[in-house]
C-alpha cells in the first residue's frame, strides 16, 4: 500500500470509530434520560398539583386573581407576629429567608 493511501485508509478508520464512539455516548445519555423520565414525570406532576391546591385555595379565599403567573403566588412576610420593618437591611435578611425557603420548597426529595 502506498503511503497516502494507508493515510487515507487511517483517516477513514479514526472517522468512522470517532463517529461510532459519538454514537455510543449519544446512546447512553438517552438511556439515561430514559430511566430518570418516569420519576421526574411524577415529580412534575405532583408539583403541578401542589399548584392547583393551592390556587385553588387563593380562590376560594377570593383573593385578586394573577392569571398570567405560571407559579403560586408569594405574599411577602418580613417576620411573623411583627410589624414590617423599614430597615432595608431587615427587609433584605426577610427576604433571603424567604427565597431560601421556596429553594427548600421546590428542591426533589431525597429517597
Amino acid at each position: 500500500m502506498s503511503a497516502p493511501q494507508s493515510l487515507l485508509q487511517a483517516a477513514l478508520g479514526r472517522l468512522a470509530a470517532r463517529v461510532g464512539s459519538g454514537l455510543a455516548d449519544t446512546a447512553a445519555g438517552l438511556a439515561v434520560l430514559a430511566q430518570d423520565a418516569p420519576a421526574r414525570l411524577q415529580q412534575e406532576w405532583q408539583l403541578f398539583w401542589e399548584e392547583v391546591e393551592l390556587e385553588a385555595e387563593r380562590l376560594e379565599r377570593g383573593e385578586a386573581t394573577t392569571a398570567s403567573s405560571s407559579s403560586p403566588p408569594v405574599s411577602w412576610n418580613p417576620s411573623p407576629g411583627r410589624a414590617a420593618s423599614t430597615d432595608p437591611q431587615e427587609q433584605i435578611d426577610a427576604l433571603r429567608a424567604q427565597v431560601a425557603e421556596l429553594a427548600r420548597r421546590l428542591e426533589p426529595p431525597t429517597p
